[in-house]
């Protein structure tokens, strides 16, 4: 995405970069030693192995224990605690996930549940290790912009998003890309909003417009315009409609 023109695209088409961005970066960071959080890090990796039989659901739930929230996790269990914040070899949910032993090991090795990995015990032992700090689901939770972060390249820099982007790249070693010529920059905004290419003469005319907001009204063309608003639309359904299984239920 163009830095220069994030500003005017609206929700629909950042989202589609939040996503990469979201599980390139973001949810990096807690494979380089910086802080884990609970919502982004923790939850997916208690939601997929734990819950079942340690989360909300009282019928299903073992042992009394809730590992989904702070109170539960951390309540006495007969002189231990699941997780003891700040105390890694004091909690009980460590050595289960460490232990050698077969009948102590969670989730269990009957229990066809997900073994977890090197790399999701690793998050887990060093957000004990930082206070094990929970935090609500984030859809309910108000909005709060966040600070900007510090950056070195300040020239780089558009809009503000640019800012969290050059932080984290910074933080990675890493250097933005150039900026692409305008031919790809047109082609790319078409195939992510309809999955078609531009044709010759709507390259041409993008090409030929020398007026500094040419693309961001290209944009806006792809979404409110027909026919282009139809086949972003079309584009926009088709995920969806795969998800629901669209076919198997109408027909093909």
């Amino acid at each position: 995405m163009n830095p220069a023109s994030s500003k005017f695209l609206p929700g629909a088409l950042l989202l589609l970069g939040a996503t990469t961005l979201t599980d390139s970066l973001w949810s990096q960071a807690s494979d380089k030693g910086g802080e884990v959080r609970y919502g982004r890090d923790v939850r997916p990796i208690l939601s997929e192995s734990c819950f079942l039989c340690h989360g909300p659901d009282g019928s299903t739930r073992e042992a009394n224990l809730r590992l989904d929230a702070f109170e539960g996790a951390t309540s006495d269990l007969g002189g231990y605690a699941a997780i003891v914040p700040g105390n890694v070899e004091g909690s009980e949910l460590w050595y289960r996930l460490t232990t050698d032993l077969q009948e102590d090991a969670m989730p269990p090795h009957d229990s066809n549940m997900k073994v977890l990995t090197a790399e999701q015990k690793e998050i887990l032992r060093r957000w004990i290790e930082q206070g094990a700090e929970y935090e609500p689901h984030w859809a309910f939770e108000m909005p709060a912009r966040p600070e900007l972060p510090m950056v070195g390249d300040a020239a780089w820099m558009r809009n503000p998003i640019d800012r969290f982007l050059l932080s984290r790249m910074e933080g990675e070693g890493l250097q933005p890309s150039p900026a692409t010529d305008r031919a790809t920059l047109l082609r790319r905004v078409f195939l992510d909003l309809t999955g078609l290419p531009p044709t010759p003469a709507e390259l041409d005319a993008f090409l030929s417009d020398d007026r500094p907001d040419a693309y961001e009204k290209w944009v806006d063309r792809l979404l409110h315009e027909e026919p282009y608003a139809i086949r972003y639309a079309e584009r926009m359904a088709t995920p969806w409609l795969d998800a629901a299984r669209y076919a198997d239920t109408n027909g093909i």
